[in-house]
Formats: structure tokens, C-alpha cells, sequence
């Protein structure tokens, strides 16, 4: 089963959090598909991982680009899975497509969002029900993640 992880966004936006959660997929040889909900925000969250922080390269494409085979990180707002990602973020109220392809699931939500919140809600007992792996992790107030459940 697919081990599925619950991020909930409280003290920081999803600009600010993701980025560090790519470089540890990374840093651990992972190859990433994180999927948004529009391709405004897709495009958005491509857009800012080439500029978030000036001392790093953080490795990526959007599914508009070519050649993502060899990509480690695909930005898309679809079910694709062009780099054979063994890890996906699912993000901004995405939903999610089959679960089976990928060892490990996060999805990040914004606790300020209720139809996120709501979402993700659903997703954890749809997923529970199924039998998958699960954990529910929280930031503190400086912006760690403590896991709740």
C-alpha cells in the first residue's frame, strides 16, 4: 500500500512550504509529480520555484514542457506521471488520481481554505477505508511539522 502523508498548512503558504519538502525528495533520490488544481496555480508554483531562494536550483518542468522523462520534479495539473515518480504532492484541492503507481502520497492543504480542509478530510477517510498507510502532520507556530496522528 501506498504510504499517504496529510500536510496542514497553518503558519506558512504552500509557496513557502513546498519547496524545502522537493529539496528532501530530491536530496533523497525521489523523483516528484505534484499535481495543483488549476494550471494558473501550476504555472504560479513554477514561477516561484525558479526564484524562491537565491542560494539554490531547485530542478523542474511544468507537463507543457518537453522532455520530462528526465525531469526529477513535474509540475501538472493532470493524472501524468512522465518522470516515473515514485512520489506525489497533491496540492490546492487537486484530486488525486490512482494511488498505486506511487510509494509515498503528501497531500498539502491551506487550514485557512474550509473547501481544502473539507477535502482533505474526505480524502483521508476514503483512503483510510481503502487501507493505505496514513499520517497527519501540523505546523507549529514556527512553522514546523509535528505529526498528530
Amino acid at each position: 500500500m501506498t504510504e499517504v502523508l496529510f500536510y496542514h498548512l497553518t503558519e506558512s503558504r504552500l509557496e513557502d512550504a513546498l519547496p524545502p519538502l522537493l529539496e528532501k525528495s530530491l536530496e533523497r533520490g525521489w523523483r516528484v509529480v505534484v499535481q495543483a488544481g488549476s494550471d494558473e496555480r501550476r504555472d504560479a508554483l513554477d514561477a516561484h520555484l525558479w526564484t524562491y531562494r537565491d542560494q539554490s536550483f531547485l530542478p523542474h518542468a511544468t507537463e507543457t514542457a518537453r522532455h520530462l522523462e528526465v525531469q526529477p520534479v513535474v509540475l501538472a495539473t493532470s493524472a501524468i506521471n512522465p518522470n516515473e515518480a515514485t512520489v506525489r504532492f497533491v496540492v490546492d484541492g487537486a484530486e488525486p488520481p490512482d494511488l498505486g503507481a506511487y510509494e509515498r502520497v503528501v497531500f498539502m492543504f491551506d487550514g485557512h481554505d474550509q473547501p481544502q480542509v473539507e477535502g482533505a478530510r474526505n480524502h483521508w477517510q476514503r483512503l483510510k477505508g481503502e487501507g493505505h498507510t496514513l499520517t497527519y502532520w501540523q505546523q507549529t507556530e514556527d512553522r514546523r511539522w509535528e505529526r498528530k496522528a
